[in-house]
């Protein structure tokens, strides 16, 4: 009897962590079309308004969860506060580059970085955690670097935009998992750790006449006003299930924005899209199918002798 009730309530957490996940991705998914909505504003100024919005709604989560006194502590602690503020740096630099993508008609190039951004995981996992990688994982990351060198000698340079979302996400993923902090709190402290130079350089623009806060239509005040919860429901909802759902079925669910990403740049806003990129998806998906395929036999097989 216990076994069926313990059976049944893990299967009610999968359940809920899966619907969380789902509502963590349809939000990053949707993101999309507020970007485009915001083109007229300066992804510097979306971005400050993203981290300003974010505290207040992020506190009262963190009130809700009598977790305030953690974050407050963890000001008197100088290496903690350094590692947020690393942390934040590397999610403020993903922000920026995405939001100047998708304003300046590159979701394309954005989507890319998604995509290569599970490669970069486990190349940071194999060189920096210890954690080995087989043969066939390393052959899925070169057909990556074979698909980064593609648009590079087409383009005449570096996908710059796809390489500083991929490593940014990439990195911040490695250093956030050092900080010992829950996804809420981590995520409060880094925003707190951003709110003054992000509210400073709002005051700057609306000093200077700039800001489409103030001086902006009741349209643009109330999307900037929504920056905030747009930010953080998503990442609250993707920590809740993390802590639900198997980790493995939530790594395959990551492919859902890129993949949402990609069509809208195809099918809705029309962006070109050459031989010579396609040339460089197919071999980002294939490198990502094998790397999966890899993931889920060494999963399946540690399994089996465990038990």
């Amino acid at each position: 009897m216990t076994d069926g009730v313990m059976t049944g309530k893990s299967q009610a957490d999968g359940s809920r962590g899966l619907f969380m996940a789902l509502g963590a991705y349809a939000f990053w998914s949707l993101m999309l079309f507020y970007m485009k909505a915001m083109k007229h504003v300066s992804p510097v100024e979306i971005v400050a308004h993203r981290v300003v919005w974010s505290v207040p709604f992020a506190f009262i989560l963190l009130v809700a969860a009598g977790q305030v006194q953690s974050v407050v502590g963890a000001f008197r602690q100088p290496r903690l506060l350094a590692m947020a503020t690393l942390t934040a740096f590397l999610v403020i630099l993903n922000w920026s580059t995405y939001v100047w993508a998708v304003t300046h008609d590159m979701v394309m190039e954005a989507a890319l970085g998604y995509y290569i951004n599970p490669l970069v995981n486990a190349l940071l996992g194999g060189l920096f955690l210890g954690e080995r990688l087989t043969k066939v994982q390393y052959f899925a990351i070169l057909l990556a670097c074979i698909a980064v060198t593609v648009l590079t000698i087409n383009a005449g340079g570096l996908p710059w935009v796809s390489l500083i979302v991929a490593f940014s996400f990439g990195f911040y993923g490695f250093f956030r998992k050092k900080l010992p902090m829950g996804a809420l709190q981590g995520f409060t402290l880094e925003v707190l750790v951003l709110a003054l130079p992000a509210m400073l350089y709002i005051f700057w623009l609306i000093s200077s006449k700039q800001d489409h806060f103030v001086a902006g239509t009741s349209f643009d005040v109330t999307m900037l006003l929504l920056a905030g919860p747009i930010t953080a429901i998503p990442l609250i909802l993707y920590a809740g299930a993390a802590k639900l759902m198997r980790y493995t079925t939530l790594g395959l669910m990551q492919y859902l924005t890129p993949t949402v990403l990609f069509l809208c740049a195809v099918f809705v806003f029309h962006e070109p899209f050459s031989s010579v990129q396609l040339v460089a998806f197919t071999l980002i998906w294939t490198g990502l199918v094998i790397y999966t395929w890899s993931a889920l036999a060494e999963q399946r097989r540690a399994g089996l002798a465990a038990a």
